[in-house]
C-alpha cells in the first residue's frame, strides 16, 4: 500500500463548525418560502454546493421557479451566513483539528484544502488556519462539486502528490465519493452509518494522529 504524502481536508463539519451557520441560513429561507426545514432535511445538504443544496431545499418545499429567482435566493441565504461568520474566531475550530494540521506539518505531509464553499478564505483567515495549508482549493476555483473528485484531484496536483499518496477528510458521503472516484484514500468524520464507504470512520479530528494513517 503507498504511503501517505498528503492529506487534504473538507471544511465545514471537519476543521470548523459552520454547518449550524448554514442550517440557520437555510431554516430561514424556507420559513419566508413558506415551509418547514428540518435539520434531518439539511442532512442532505452535506458537501454539496450552494445551487444543488437550493435545488433539494425548493425541491421539499415543492417549489418550481426560474434560474433568475433561484439566483436570487441563493445570494440572500449567502449574505445571511456570510453575516453569521464575519464574526467567528479560533474559538470555532473543531476539537483536535488544530492539533493534527500542525503534527501533519511537522512531519513533512503536505495539507490541502478542498471545499465546495466559496466564503472559505473569510473561514481560514478569522479562524487563523490559513498558514497551515500548502494549497486552498474551494468554490471559487472549482466548476464540479462534490461527488465529482475535482475539488481533490486540483489539490493533489497543487501539492504536487499522486493520488495514490494522498487521503482525504471528509464529514459528508458526497465528499467520500469525490475521495473514492479520485482514487485516494478517505477518513470520514461523523458516523460509520452514512460514512460506509471511507476506509476509517472517527467521531472528530481528536482521534486521528500521523501514526494511525498506517492503518489506512
Amino acid at each position: 500500500m503507498a504511503s501517505i504524502q498528503a492529506c487534504l481536508f473538507d471544511l465545514d463539519g471537519v476543521l470548523v463548525d459552520t454547518a449550524k451557520y448554514h442550517y440557520l441560513a437555510w431554516k430561514r429561507l424556507a420559513e419566508e418560502l413558506g415551509f418547514v426545514f428540518t435539520e434531518q432535511d439539511n442532512e442532505r445538504l452535506k458537501g454539496v454546493s450552494r445551487t444543488a443544496s437550493l435545488e433539494i431545499l425548493l425541491e421539499i418545499g415543492g417549489i418550481k421557479l426560474d434560474d433568475a429567482a433561484k439566483l436570487e435566493l441563493a445570494e440572500r441565504k449567502n449574505n445571511w451566513y456570510v453575516e453569521s461568520i464575519t464574526s467567528m474566531d479560533e474559538t470555532e475550530i473543531l476539537p483536535g483539528a488544530l492539533e493534527f494540521l500542525k503534527e501533519c506539518r511537522a512531519n513533512g505531509l503536505k495539507v490541502a484544502l478542498g471545499s465546495a464553499s466559496k466564503n472559505a478564505m473569510l473561514i481560514l483567515n478569522n479562524t487563523g488556519l490559513t498558514p497551515y495549508f500548502d494549497a486552498i482549493i474551494d468554490g471559487t476555483k472549482t466548476a464540479a462539486a462534490k461527488p465529482d473528485p475535482e475539488v481533490f484531484v486540483l489539490g493533489a496536483k497543487e501539492v504536487g502528490i499522486p493520488a495514490e499518496h494522498c487521503v482525504v477528510f471528509e464529514d459528508a458521503e458526497a465528499g467520500i465519493e469525490a475521495a473514492v472516484r479520485a482514487g485516494m484514500r478517505s477518513v470520514g468524520i461523523g458516523s460509520p452509518d452514512t460514512l460506509s464507504r471511507a476506509n476509517l470512520v472517527i467521531p472528530s479530528l481528536q482521534q486521528m494522529s500521523v501514526s494511525r494513517l498506517a492503518e489506512l
